[in-house]
C-alpha cells in the first residue's frame, strides 16, 4: 500500500488515504507498515500518521502481551 501511494503521489494521481493505510496497518500489522514506511521512504515524517502509527504499535503490543498472558494462565 505505501509502495502504491508513493507512485501515486509521484505522479499526482488519486491517493491511498491515510485512513487506508492506518486501517491496513492495525488489521494486516504494524511491521508491515513500519517496513513499508522505510522501504519506500513514505509519509515518514508526516504528523498525526506517524502519532497514530506508533499508537496502533503500541496497542498490537499489549494485545500480544495480554493474550500470552492469558494462554499461559489457561495452560496451569
Amino acid at each position: 500500500m505505501f509502495g502504491l501511494d508513493k507512485i501515486r503521489a509521484e505522479a499526482g494521481t488519486w491517493r491511498v488515504s491515510e485512513g487506508t493505510l492506518l486501517t491496513w496497518a492495525f488489521l494486516g500489522g504494524t511491521i508491515g507498515a513500519y517496513a513499508g514506511r522505510a522501504i519506500f521512504r513514505h509519509k515518514t515524517r508526516k504528523q498525526p500518521f506517524s502519532s497514530h502509527l506508533h499508537q496502533t504499535a503500541i496497542l498490537h503490543a499489549v494485545a500480544a502481551a495480554l493474550a500470552g498472558g492469558w494462554m499461559l494462565a489457561g495452560a496451569l
